[in-house]
């Protein structure tokens, strides 16, 4: 029985890191004139905080509980 609690416990914390992420104070630093290949740096950074949020909610769901 404890590792559907691990799980649930483990999927609370990334959500919570989720919100810390897409919160102003870490979205604010990405913001200005900064390009990279021409495309503004805040997207770049929500594109890629999102991927992982997702990438790391697949490991968590699929991982095999010993």
């Amino acid at each position: 029985m404890t590792g559907p609690t691990l799980k649930g416990q483990r999927l609370v914390a990334l959500f919570l890191l989720g919100c810390l992420l897409f919160n102003f104070p870490l979205l604010a630093l990405f913001t200005g004139n900064t390009r990279i290949w021409g495309i503004p740096l805040i997207y770049i950074y929500v594109f890629a905080a999102w991927m992982a949020i997702i990438a790391l909610m697949a490991l968590i769901i699929e991982r095999k509980d010993r």
